[in-house]
């Protein structure tokens, strides 16, 4: 289980740069809440990244943002808000080769919403 204290752990430091792209552990604390089944929690972390395009620049943490809040919307019930994080991601990957699987998997995901 994901406790509160870890999630906080990482906090201060989540807007420096490292290596990493530009909030990485946002990214993947984000993950975490969804894997958990914590789908608000998740999309207030998507939404950090969303927020910051500044700091995550053209990283694929970014980009796949829109991809993980679409899921924690359709966790949450918010069908409509999902189909539009959905959108969002097939749009900054409308160029990306169709054979990545997880563009594959979000064009069907996609497909399931309408």
């Amino acid at each position: 289980m994901l406790g509160r204290r870890s999630a906080r752990d990482s906090t201060p430091y989540e807007l420096g740069a490292s290596t990493l792209s530009g909030l990485y552990p946002v990214y993947t604390r984000g993950l975490a809440f969804l894997d958990a089944g914590l789908p608000l929690q998740a999309a207030t972390e998507f939404k950090k990244l969303i927020e910051h395009p500044g700091i995550v620049l053209n990283d694929i943490p970014g980009a796949l943002a829109h991809l993980q809040l679409g899921r924690a919307q359709v966790m949450m019930g918010e069908k409509a808000a999902a189909r539009k994080s959905y959108q969002d991601f097939l749009t900054l990957w409308k160029d990306a080769d169709p054979d990545i699987p997880i563009y594959k998997q979000a064009q069907l995901e996609y497909a399931k919403l309408h």
